[in-house]
């Protein structure tokens, strides 16, 4: 197994998806009609059975139950499930990681850093559980405290993206936990095995920790199994990760029950690049955001704007550093770029460099399907598309790795062309001039709720807030003060008088 792959491997990776299953504690599942495949060659690993609306209307009602004494359990007590879980995924690192080769087709590099990412998040919940802050303000009536206090929400629903199976989740479900809160998970219809596996990882946990394991429920299906925690007015928060088409569905209908959103949605992200830049630390940061998991995550760097005068040079490295990327089986050693996740992936790659050829653009290399994996599994070579414009298919966020390249003249254009986009997720500048380093990021700068100097679009940390503006949905997950969004605020005045002012000095016979 080293430059082709083969359909006869297929049921070699079925049999270890099964020990890795069984390793991380979970059963491998009776076969059903939720088929499990693998884009390392496009066959099927497994299959299982789908929850019906019974099943997800069961979960919710379990979690609800579960909330009504986990929100009296001490924050700090609540962390000790976090705590296992984290001592059992850096046990698992490894097994975990590859899972999420089978079923995402991550590089083995990208696979086992999203598990740390999840022991990240853990230890970060962990602190957390003894941070959940409010304000004591000072009253305008004498004898009186006005505080703010915060309050476990309820039953949060998480409906998570195959590219990132397992993290976002935990990003999700340690905070959630944490803050007093019980989760149902919905995951991708084609990551269903990762979500087993950490399913049984938490539930593990809880019981080792002495605590309930129903805090956390598992529901597998279609969108209708999804729209469950959508529409049930005992959800009282839905975390959805996905396309900007699923959060134009989901948002309305969470927020005419006056249920709330936390969205993570598309991204178009880029990165300018000045003539002041190092253009070696520039081009190795674009390399790994552009083509980083065949293109397949939301913060990939979609756009990259260079300066007239550095274009050239620029483009040079990358095209050699392009040309350099080993594109194969993401189970072997050395591997950059692993397969799209399926047939749609590739067919909407194809699609854009054929309307970006039609815009005029310059294909300056790949974009073509590599022969791995069989008639089923879809290896491509990344692609740089050279623009005259920042024309309608690249305002568009195409979920593979194309690298659109246009240029500019001066900073100001930069930004507009930057912001113009419907999509708010990620960004980053490339410069030594701190001047110019400070305007991308003031408040005429980025118009993303990431921005980065001398760094690329993606590989965010845990200890700050993940998410964007516009259509990218508003959200923020992970780090900093996102906890909020798993809490309800109470304002609190507690008079300590024998006297009975009232607020705004008003007197009331």
């Amino acid at each position: 197994m080293t430059h082709t792959l083969s359909d006869q491997l297929t049921p070699g990776l079925t049999a270890r998806a099964t020990e890795l299953l069984r390793t991380l504690g979970a059963e491998p599942p009776q076969p059903g009609d939720l088929i499990v495949g693998t884009p390392i060659t496009g066959g099927q690993l497994l299959s299982l059975r789908a929850d019906t609306v019974a099943d997800a209307d069961a979960a919710i009602t379990r979690a609800a139950a579960a909330f009504r004494s986990w929100r009296t359990v001490p924050a700090p007590a609540r962390a000790a499930v976090v705590r296992r879980l984290a001592e059992l995924l850096r046990a698992h690192k490894r097994d975990l990681g590859e899972l999420v080769t089978l079923e995402a087709g991550k590089i083995g590099a990208e696979a086992v850093g999203e598990v740390q990412e999840m022991i990240d998040i853990c230890e970060f919940a962990i602190g957390l559980s003894r941070q959940l802050y409010g304000r004591t303000m000072p009253s305008e009536r004498p004898g009186h405290r006005l505080m703010e206090t915060w309050h476990p929400l309820g039953v949060v629903g998480v409906i998570s993206a195959f590219n990132f199976p397992v993290a976002v989740w935990a990003w999700n479900t340690a905070i959630a936990l944490v803050c007093g809160d019980t989760v149902v998970w919905k995951p991708s219809q084609t990551t269903p095995l990762t979500a087993l596996a950490c399913h049984a990882l938490l539930r593990r946990a809880a019981a080792e920790v002495g605590a309930n394991p129903e805090v956390h429920q598992l529901i597998q299906g279609d969108a209708q199994i999804g729209e469950r925690l959508v529409d049930d007015e005992r959800v009282a928060l839905v975390s959805a990760t996905g396309s900007v088409r699923m959060g134009r569905a989901v948002a309305p209908r969470v927020a005419a029950r006056f249920g709330r959103c936390l969205l993570e949605l598309g991204g178009n992200n880029a990165a300018i690049v000045t003539p002041s830049a190092d253009l070696e630390l520039a081009s190795r940061a674009i390399v790994f955001a552009a083509a980083g998991t065949a293109g397949q995550r939301c913060t990939t760097l979609r756009r990259l704007l260079v300066h007239v005068d550095v274009v050239g040079p620029l483009l040079d490295r990358l095209e050699k550093a392009y040309g350099q990327l080993r594109v194969g089986n993401p189970l072997e050693e050395g591997i950059s770029v692993g397969p799209l996740i399926n047939a749609a992936a590739h067919e909407g790659m194809r699609t854009a460099i054929d309307r970006a050829r039609a815009d005029g653009g310059h294909l300056v290399c790949g974009g073509e399907r590599v022969a791995l994996g069989g008639p089923d599994a879809y290896y491509v070579r990344p692609a740089i598309v050279r623009m005259p414009a920042q024309t309608a298919i690249v305002r568009e966020e195409t979920f593979a790795p194309i690298l659109y390249v246009l240029t500019y003249h001066d900073l100001d254009h930069a930004i507009e062309l930057h912001n113009e986009v419907p999509q708010g997720l990620s960004s980053s500048i490339f410069t030594t001039d701190q001047r110019e380093a400070e305007r991308f990021l003031a408040a005429d700068g980025s118009d993303c709720g990431i921005a980065n100097v001398n760094i690329g679009t993606s590989g965010a940390e845990i200890g700050g807030a993940f998410g964007g503006e516009k259509h990218t949905g508003g959200g923020r997950e992970s780090g900093s003060d996102s906890w909020k969004a798993y809490m309800r605020r109470a304002t609190n005045t507690v008079n300590y008088s024998a006297e009975l002012p009232l607020a705004q000095g008003i007197t009331f016979a």
